[in-house]
């Protein structure tokens, strides 16, 4: 049969990409009211919005929701509500989700409480652990109910905060958050502060549904700073974004805005897959007082090029304020010597410019985001990481795309998204007005971004799943029946529910539908097939220590103790064959270089490989995902436990500094969970202390954390 081919056409010529000849500040117009009235606000004795003496009002007799925009004041209402529970002689849990935030909080709260009524478990810190107030992730405050549970306890706190709530709805963690609320004992006030979320009234309903409790809703829609939407064109002039808008406001694209949309050969910043002239936009905004900035760009290799791009004299013209700078860099600097050679500082002294994402050591981003929250940045190029749970304001946000990249695929910025970025500008108590700065270019949608702008907050879904660990450790309390009740608690089975327009929630036993039941159900009979429960639903004594492993493959670690696979007497050998376990990228094993590979770490590795292959292909066929075991990782935590410098194991582990550091500090949570099997398993427990010790220096582990 004869083929069928489409006739070739001709190649269009490309169109020719026109760059603006030179770009020269300029400002439309219609913002001349608008930057004359850029300044700082008269200082005046601090007065609490409504919304905060609401919250405050709330917490005494019931749970308490609040959403309110980034920077509104909502952890005033915490310093207010960890007082009345201390002027009761009370106690006190702030959960957060990231470690960083703990750590910050953690400082606010012992210079408004005293370092001895507060403090620290994240994991990395475990300091004054018997404070009447802890500071912590919410994983550890999860595994605090776990164990409260299983002792037949409640839970020593007469007030939890769970900050960042809206994590509830997070892909990966958010189910952390739906298990504390649904383990947290009803007689403890639960106080939630959340970024503006589009059901909260659900969320408050299916609370009071399985707490027994009124939930009650504070909202604050308004921005404690007004906020300015702002169009840079190629040129160099300022333009406003939109003709109106604001809060569930329908936003109109400005006329010139649109007329640069819809020219048939606009003007661009910078060729496809170049980055802008940062340079001559920062000379624009600084022309304008709308420094400082902060650059959102879509990854790490942006944000460090970007500060290649900056130019000018920088503070050359202000030694003053250099002198400042330099000063308190040269203070920040003192915790952690490492940094004194890093390849960004000379941008932080001289052009008061600095990146800021996840790649980076943690120590540093700390010296960054405290040189800009204390107002001695211009600039900070960040992804938008940075936008979510970090104190980081400014008076400007730049976005230069309308999509962020998700961790598999580029996805358009959803509402939320758009309002967590922009709620960085503006600086309560430092700034009239803040601005919201958009640059036009390939990945940048300005008729979406008009659309973001009054666009209601996305809504919170349940994020709910199973796995062994959770089912151990409910199965140490619990029996499968009180779980089944447990699991009808759910976020996810509440909104199935009110979907389906039943009267209150589904029935595990008689509805088909009930998918959390069944995977429940294949974890437990998988659980008693390999022996960690009996026939009557009891944990073993193996099930018993397994569930002490709440690490991300608790099973297949058991197994390996089990079986006896794991060095008991040299840390160094266990640190490294733990990192296997941790490591979360894909590794380029082949590459690696044959005499950085000692070959007993060669042999464990492969023994340890060999022996679990059994378990991991019976658990691989009754459908549960398990990562590959690289070698990489082993050989990288290895050679840095046994005391290569830093500089050798980064260039041996081809990651990131930041990935470096997180695999780290993932290896030695993990064994913490190991020292916890003291009972069964002394010497591993024993070796793996030993291994925490080698691991946990310099410069991954520094006075900042």
């Amino acid at each position: 049969m004869q083929r069928k081919y489409r006739q070739k056409r001709p190649a269009r010529r490309p169109k020719k990409i026109l760059m603006p000849r030179k770009i020269i500040p300029g400002a439309d117009s219609q913002l001349r009211k608008v930057f004359q009235s850029i300044g700082v606000p008269e200082e005046k004795p601090f007065e609490p919005d409504p919304f905060q003496l609401e919250a405050i009002a709330a917490i005494e007799h019931s749970d308490c929701l609040v959403t309110a925009p980034t920077g509104a004041g909502k952890t005033w209402i915490a310093e207010q509500a960890v007082s009345r529970i201390l002027g009761k002689n009370g106690k006190a849990w702030y959960a957060t989700p990231l470690k960083a935030l703990s750590n910050g909080i953690y400082s606010h709260f012992c210079e408004i409480f005293g370092e001895d009524y507060v403090g620290i478990l994240t994991g990395d810190r475990k300091e004054n652990t018997e404070s009447p107030v802890i500071v912590g992730t919410a994983e550890i405050l999860r595994n605090h109910l776990y164990d409260a549970m299983y002792k037949g306890e409640d839970l020593d706190a007469d007030l939890v905060i769970l900050d960042e709530a809206h994590f509830l709805g997070d892909e990966s963690r958010g189910v952390v958050w739906e298990e504390i609320m649904i383990y947290l004992p009803a007689r403890i006030p639960l106080l939630m502060l959340s970024a503006t979320i589009g059901n909260a009234n659900q969320i408050a309903a299916w609370l009071e549904s399985i707490r027994s409790k009124e939930c009650l809703i504070v909202e604050e829609k308004e921005r404690p700073v007004p906020l300015h939407h702002l169009f840079f064109h190629p040129t160099g002039t300022l333009f406003p974004l939109v003709k109106h808008g604001g809060q569930n406001k329908k936003s109109v694209l400005n006329k010139k805005v649109v007329s640069y949309i819809q020219s048939d050969n606009p003007p661009v910043l910078a060729p496809p897959q170049k980055l802008p002239p940062m340079g001559d936009i920062i000379r624009v905004l600084r022309k304008y007082k709308l420094l400082p900035a902060i650059f959102f760009l879509k990854s790490r290799k942006d944000c460090n090029n970007a500060l290649e791009l900056c130019t000018g004299k920088g503070l050359a013209s202000d030694p003053g304020r250099k002198e400042k700078l330099i000063s308190r860099i040269e203070e920040l600097m003192g915790q952690s010597p490492h940094l004194s050679n890093h390849r960004q500082l000379w941008h932080l002294e001289h052009l008061a410019a600095g990146s800021h994402h996840s790649g980076q050591l943690p120590s540093w981003k700390i010296v960054v985001e405290t040189l800009m929250s204390e107002g001695l940045l211009d600039v900070v190029f960040a992804t938008s990481t940075v936008a979510a749970g970090v104190n980081f304001p400014a008076r400007t946000v730049v976005i230069l795309n309308s999509d962020r990249y998700n961790g598999t695929e580029f996805l358009s910025l959803n509402p939320t998204e758009f309002h967590q970025m922009t709620g960085r500008c503006g600086r309560r108590g430092k700034d009239k007005i803040g601005f919201a700065v958009v640059l036009p270019g390939k990945f940048m949608d300005l008729r979406l971004v008009s659309k973001l702008i009054g666009a209601p907050p996305s809504h919170v879904h349940s994020q709910i799943r199973i796995d062994f660990s959770m089912v151990l450790n409910l199965l140490l309390s619990h029996t499968p029946g009180q779980i089944a009740e447990m699991l009808e608690k759910s976020f996810a089975t509440y909104l199935l529910a009110k979907k389906s327009n039943k009267k209150k929630t589904l029935n595990f036993f008689d509805d088909n539908s009930s998918y959390l039941w069944r995977d429940f159900l294949q974890h437990l009979n998988f659980l008693k097939e390999n022996d960690y429960v009996s026939e009557d639903d009891i944990l073993t004594d193996d099930g018993v220590w397994a569930s002490r492993l709440r690490i991300d493959q608790p099973l297949t670690v058991a197994e390996g103790f089990r079986l006896g696979l794991f060095p008991e007497s040299n840390p160094a050998l266990l640190a490294g064959v733990i990192a296997s376990f941790v490591n979360e990228k894909d590794s380029r094993d082949e590459r690696l270089n044959s005499r950085h590979i000692p070959k007993e770490l060669v042999s464990v590795f492969l023994d340890i490989k060999k022996g679990l292959r059994p378990f991991a292909n019976s658990m691989i066929s009754k459908g549960f995902g398990l990562k590959p075991l690289y070698l990489r990782p082993a050989v990288t935590i290895h050679a840095w436990a046994s005391g290569m410098p830093w500089e050798e194991v980064l260039a041996m582990s081809e990651l990131a500094e930041g990935d470096l550091a997180r695999l780290i500090l993932r290896t030695s949570d993990n064994l913490m969970h190991i020292r916890n099997i003291s009972d069964v398993f002394p010497e591993a427990a024993r070796n793996a202390g030993s291994a925490i010790d080698l691991i946990q220096r310099e410069p991954v582990i520094t006075l900042f954390e």
